[in-house]
This record gives C-alpha cells, sequence and structure tokens, in this order.
C-alpha cells in the first residue's frame, strides 16, 4: 500500500509540473476572468463568447418582465438577496443559447461589479463591504444580452448599510 500511495504522490508531482509547463507555454494564467477583455465578448480567440451589452427589447405592458430586489441580514453570517420577477422565467438549462421571450438568468452587481450570474430567486451573500453599498440585479437574456423595456435595462437596485 505503501508503494502505491508513494507512485501515486510521485504521478501528482510530475502530472502537475507537466499540466502547469503546458499551461504556460499556451499563455494560460491563473489570474481569473476578466469581463473587460475583448476576447470574452467575441474577441475571435476561438472561444465562446458572448456581450453584456447588447440589448434585448421587450415591449411595455402587462406582459412586460420586471424585478424587485430584498437584501437582509441573514441570521448566521453576511446577507440574503431575494429576487423577485415577473413575466420572466430563470431558465439555466438554456444559458448561451437562442433567446427565448420571458427567460434568462440574472446578473448582480455589488456597488457596480459584476459578481455571479444568478439562475434563481435567492443568493447568499457572503460579505458585503462595509458603509452604504448598493446591490444591482439586472435581467438577462439566454445569449446574456440585457432585456430591456422599451430600451430601458429591467433591473433593480437598493443600497444597504453594511456594519
Amino acid at each position: 500500500m505503501s508503494r502505491s500511495l508513494a507512485l501515486f504522490a510521485i504521478g501528482l508531482v510530475f502530472g502537475g509540473g507537466i499540466g502547469f509547463l503546458t499551461a504556460a507555454g499556451n499563455g494560460v494564467t491563473l489570474d481569473g476572468h476578466d469581463h473587460s477583455d475583448p476576447a470574452h465578448h467575441g474577441g475571435g480567440s476561438g472561444v465562446a463568447t458572448h456581450d453584456h451589452s447588447a440589448l434585448v427589447n421587450s415591449p411595455s405592458g402587462p406582459e412586460a418582465p420586471s424585478v424587485e430586489i430584498h437584501v437582509t441580514p441573514d441570521a448566521m453570517s453576511g446577507w440574503n438577496l431575494q429576487v423577485e420577477t415577473k413575466n420572466f422565467r430563470f431558465a439555466p438549462e438554456h444559458a448561451s443559447g437562442a433567446d427565448q421571450p420571458g427567460e434568462g438568468h440574472a446578473h448582480v452587481y455589488v456597488n457596480g461589479e459584476k459578481i455571479t450570474r444568478l439562475y434563481g430567486s435567492w443568493l447568499h451573500l457572503a460579505a458585503l463591504p462595509e458603509g452604504e453599498t448598493e446591490v444591482k440585479v439586472s435581467l438577462s437574456s439566454n445569449s446574456h444580452g440585457t432585456i430591456a423595456v422599451d430600451g430601458v435595462p429591467v433591473e433593480a437596485r437598493v443600497v444597504v448599510s453594511a456594519p
């Protein structure tokens, strides 16, 4: 058994080293995902991309999508974000696919910085910056365009005071 463990450890060391060398040789870095990078938005890197700035317009009226949000302190830690939508269905199974009227996902922002994509009506926020903090949720189509009603993005904002 100890010989198997030793061979496993040696394999991990050499496999990890080869993996890092291969990644470095192909320009892969470990610095995260940058939404400001044009390659992320159709820049020809050969990877599927999407454009968050495109508006997917819906007509106004009783069938128009809308969103409201509530941010409340969690009893244990952090904050709970509740997202209430009308005429909109969260459709994670269609993310990055063709747009369908009235479905998609949401993007969550804290102080103007996107922190996550949301596929349901609740999200736990582990922490918020101290002081006045703006939380915003915008509805997005399956293709990641911003859903708008008569050209106005469908979004909700709330300011909370974090200790």
